[in-house]
């Protein structure tokens, strides 16, 4: 019987991270919502609003026999910008923040590790920003958020952001995509 693990990251728009990290061998879900804030019912419209504190988020259940926690900050790292405080593109606001949100010593500790070897390792041109903190509450989004990119891949910002995030998955990293994704 498979033990599953849980990761929560924050990197920007969920709809964008959620369509990386559902193609990926050994995630076996991937939910949208929000974390890190004060509200204890939170919603998109508040969350937007910049009213609760949340950031948007992503919580992926994955199986660490397949792809290890490791590999799935790297991957975090690769596809949004870990260097712009508050900020993700044209989304401004704390609830576009970089942030990994662990549960447990062990994720703090590698996701600490992580973002040192990429900091010494001038991966980025500017400072990584990324908040590392205990993971609180995750809040699932609305229903209409779940699976977004995959229900709605002609819209205009599927086409124009996510797209484009999903090509360079299929390109630079075809090894981690389940089975499914790779056609």
């Amino acid at each position: 019987m498979e033990t599953l693990h849980t990761a929560t990251f924050a990197g920007g728009c969920f709809w964008c991270l959620e369509a990386v990290f559902e193609r990926l061998r050994g995630v076996r879900q991937v939910v949208s919502g929000y974390t890190g804030g004060q509200d204890e019912k939170p919603d998109y419209g508040k969350v937007c609003g910049g009213e609760t504190g949340h950031a948007e988020a992503i919580q992926i259940t994955f199986d660490p026999s397949q792809i290890g926690y490791g590999d799935l900050l790297r991957i975090f790292f690769a596809f949004h910008d870990p260097t712009t405080k508050d900020r993700q593109g044209p989304d401004v606001g704390t609830q576009y923040r970089s942030a990994i949100f662990f549960d447990s010593p062990a994720q703090e500790a590698v996701a600490r590790q992580v973002i040192a070897s990429l900091s010494e390792a001038k991966v980025f041109p500017r400072p990584i920003v990324t908040e590392v903190a205990p993971l609180t509450h995750f809040h699932m989004a609305e229903a209409h958020h779940q699976g977004y990119y995959l229900r709605n891949p002609e819209q205009g910002y599927c086409q124009a952001v996510i797209a484009p995030k999903v090509a360079k998955l299929r390109s630079q990293l075809s090894e981690l995509l389940s089975e499914d994704a790779q056609t």
